[in-house]
């Protein structure tokens, strides 16, 4: 029997591809990147053992991968979790439906650019001060869940408040802001850390609790170093580090703020 392929045959290697790709970025750097790399080779090795008409092996094979399903929902939940909060936010919700206009805020306060001036002047403040901060933009999904660890605030987002929250030895000081709305909603709010091994040892927990938001939800998360005064994004799980006022600019220059 001949051998053809048509688009349909093309489109399915492609999506599969792309969301093995996907998985692979998630789980890149953690400790669950050997055990799917284990999962793929043993299956790799069934299909091998089909072609070659073994039964018993295939048979065998089948068993074990069968079960093994379950076990790896179980293994792999918090890479699945993130997964699916990743897909739905950022290629669903929040990039879809911005293309098309159609998303906005409650307020509808949108693309404000005194509020993005407000926080670039405080990063840039608490930069040469080198006093350290976690500013958390919401996008389209809700920051309200992660604000019940926090101090309720719902303030007008300027520079002198975020410079006094994150001032040292105050209250608020401790934990990150959560932007959404025009609004700073609560301060002191606990983030979730990252599970990622190859951050570099240099970055702190404030660098691995931003990775960890941006993995979590489809927020946008500035941090500024204590040590160092460097200002970094975390966007989607990825860390841009060392970045300049202009860079910053630039990245909060399409969001809704």
């Amino acid at each position: 029997m001949p051998f053809s392929i048509n688009i349909f045959d093309v489109v399915d290697i492609f999506l599969v591809a792309f969301l093995l790709y996907q998985f692979y970025r998630l789980i890149r750097g953690t400790p669950a990147m050997s055990i799917f790399i284990a999962v793929f080779i043993i299956y790799l090795f069934w299909l091998l053992v089909k072609v070659l008409n073994l039964e018993l092996m295939s048979s065998l094979l089948g068993q074990v991968i069968g079960v093994g399903l379950l076990a790896l929902i179980v293994v792999f939940q918090q890479e699945i979790r993130r997964f699916l909060i990743a897909t739905g936010n950022r290629y669903i919700t929040n990039d879809f439906f911005r293309r098309l206009n159609i998303l906005s805020y409650k307020n509808g306060k949108n693309d404000n650019p005194r509020n993005t001036e407000e926080i670039i002047r405080a990063a840039e403040s608490l930069s040469g001060k080198k006093t350290g901060a976690l500013i958390v933009i919401g996008r389209s999904g809700s920051l309200e869940p992660w604000s019940e660890g926090g101090e309720k605030i719902n303030a007008v987002i300027s520079s002198p408040l975020i410079e006094t929250i994150f001032y040292r030895n105050t209250p608020l000081h401790d934990g990150a802001i959560l932007i959404q709305n025009g609004r700073i909603l609560s301060a002191r709010c606990p983030l979730p850390i990252t599970d990622q091994t190859n951050i570099s040892p240099a970055y702190g927990m404030r660098h691995r609790a931003a990775i960890g938001m941006s993995e979590s939800t489809d927020a946008l998360v500035i941090v500024v170093s204590e040590e160092t005064g460097e200002i970094s994004v975390a966007d989607s799980g990825v860390l841009y580090s060392n970045i300049t006022t202009g860079e910053l600019r630039r990245r909060l220059a399409g969001e809704k703020i």
